[in-house]
C-alpha cells in the first residue's frame, strides 16, 4: 500500500471530533466544539490494543478519551447526536460472531477472535468525509478487509460483498417502533473495492477498542467514500453476484447511490443540491475544497475508469 503519511497539522485534534451538525449550523459552534472535551458522559476506556504497524504518526497532543466518545452518528441508538453515548451502554459487543455466507468456499459462523487472530493490527490515520459536508481525520486500528475476505476463498462469480449490521432492538432503542431506517443496516462494496488495501476492518480507534457508540466490536472504514458507507457492528459478510441494495439506497435512492465516492463535482444526487465541492474540517472556521475521492484519487481512481461518476454516484 502506498504510504498515506500526512503532516501532523492535518491530524484533526480530538477535541474537534464532537459537535458535527451543530457545528455546521453556525460559525460560532466551532468554538463550542473546541471546548467540548469535558462535556457528555464519561465511558470506561476500552482495552488498549497491540498495534504492529503505524501508517501515520503524530506527536500532536490527544484529547481525553471521553471527548471522542460522547458524540457520534449511530441511528441504531437514536437519531439525535447525543443519543448514542447515552443509549449504547446496554449494548453487549462480547461475545461476538460473524457469519460468512454466499459465493465462497469456506462459509461459516466465526467467533470474532478467530476473525482477528491471523491479522496483525495496524493504526491508520485516515481522512473522513461526511455527506453532510463536514470532515475530520481519525486514527483507526484494524486490518485490511481484503486480507480477511481472501481467507474465505470467494468464488469467481462473487462480484460484490454485502455487509450487514446487528439487529438487537432490546439493546438498541433506535431499532424499536417507528424508525428512520429499515433494520438491519446493510452496505456493500464491489469486490475490487473490498480488496483494495485502503479498505479497513476496524476494531479500535485512538489505540483502544471501539466503544459501543463507534461501532464495536467490528466496523468498516472506506476512506475514499462518504462516511455512511463505513458500516458499524458487522455480523454478516456475504459474497454475492449482483449489486446489493443498501439501506440508504432503499430509503432515499435519489440521494444515496451505491458507490458514494467522495466527489466534489456535480452528480445526479439530490443531496445538498448535488454540491459537495466544499467541506468544513471539524474545528476549522473556514470551508475548504473537497478533494476527489477524499484525497485518495491516486490510489483508487483506477477502480472507476470508464464510469460516469455523475450518474454512478
Amino acid at each position: 500500500m502506498k504510504d498515506q503519511r500526512m503532516p501532523s497539522r492535518e491530524i484533526t485534534p480530538k477535541e474537534f471530533y464532537l459537535r458535527r451538525r451543530e457545528f455546521l449550523a453556525s460559525a460560532g459552534a466551532a468554538f463550542a466544539a473546541a471546548a467540548a472535551g469535558g462535556l457528555g458522559e464519561a465511558l470506561a476506556a476500552g482495552e488498549a490494543l497491540v498495534i504492529a504497524k503505524k501508517s501515520v504518526t503524530t506527536t500532536d497532543p490527544l484529547t481525553p478519551y471521553k471527548a471522542v466518545t460522547t458524540y457520534n452518528n449511530f441511528y441504531e441508538f437514536g437519531s439525535d447526536k447525543g443519543d448514542p453515548v447515552k443509549n449504547a451502554g446496554r449494548f453487549k459487543p462480547k461475545p461476538w460472531s460473524v457469519a460468512v455466507e454466499g459465493l465462497c468456499a469456506k462459509p461459516g459462523v466465526f467467533a470474532l477472535e478467530d476473525i482477528l487472530k491471523p491479522h496483525p493490527l495496524e493504526e491508520r490515520v485516515y481522512r473522513h468525509r461526511c455527506v453532510e459536508g463536514w470532515s475530520m481525520i481519525i486514527p483507526w486500528v484494524g486490518f485490511p478487509l481484503g486480507e480477511c475476505l481472501k481467507r474465505f476463498e470467494p468464488a469467481a462469480a462473487a462480484k460484490f460483498v454485502e455487509l450487514t449490521t446487528i439487529k438487537r432492538p432490546e439493546e438498541m432503542n433506535g431499532q424499536r417502533g417507528w424508525s428512520l431506517l429499515p433494520w438491519p443496516y446493510v452496505e456493500g462494496l464491489r469486490m475490487d473495492e473490498a480488496m483494495h488495501p485502503l479498505a479497513l476492518l476496524a476494531v479500535g480507534l485512538y489505540g483502544e477498542e471501539l466503544p459501543n457508540q463507534n461501532g464495536a466490536p467490528l466496523r468498516l472504514v472506506v476512506p475514499w467514500k462518504y462516511g455512511f458507507k463505513s458500516v458499524k457492528s458487522i455480523v454478516k459478510i456475504k459474497f454475492v453476484e449482483k449489486q446489493p441494495t443498501t439501506t440508504w439506497m432503499r430509503q432515499a435512492p435519489d440521494y444515496y447511490g451505491f458507490y458514494s465516492n467522495v466527489n466534489p463535482s456535480a452528480t445526479d444526487s439530490g443531496f445538498r443540491g448535488g454540491d459537495q465541492s466544499t467541506e468544513r474540517r471539524i474545528g476549522d472556521f473556514m470551508m475548504r475544497k473537497t478533494l476527489p475521492f477524499n484525497g485518495y484519487g491516486e490510489q483508487v481512481a483506477a477502480l472507476y475508469t470508464g464510469m460516469n461518476l455523475r450518474r454512478q454516484y
